[in-house]
């Protein structure tokens, strides 16, 4: 349950930090003004508050690995929201990040 559960909170952490860069983009690049950056800041907040409730109580860890959640998810949201067409070498890159997210999160830890 405690991996089902850090996954989850990855997901979520992923979608507020992705989502709100997304809108500040948007607001700034995209001229779409101050209510879409303003709700970008939110999500930005959500996200290093949702990033503290991972199970894992060490902050590097925990960084390092949302880390390869966030370039995954990165292309994710690009294909979902801008119609971004990941390479071959985009989803190689994506897997291989998270095969680290897994080694880093969930590899047996010795004594």
């Amino acid at each position: 349950m405690t991996v089902l559960k850090s996954i989850v909170l990855f997901a979520l952490a992923a979608l507020a930090e992705i989502g709100g860069a997304w809108l500040v983009w948007q607001g700034v690049r995209e001229h779409r003004g101050l209510l879409w950056m303003g709700a970008g800041v939110i999500a930005l907040g959500v996200y290093g508050f949702v990033a503290t409730l991972q199970p894992d109580a060490n902050f590097g860890r925990v960084l390092a690995a949302y880390g390869g959640v966030f370039v995954a998810g990165s292309l994710l949201w690009a294909m979902l929201m801008d119609g971004f067409r990941p390479d071959r070498y985009d989803v190689t890159g994506a897997l291989i990040c998270l095969v680290g997210v897994a080694v880093i999160m969930y590899g047996p830890r010795g004594g």
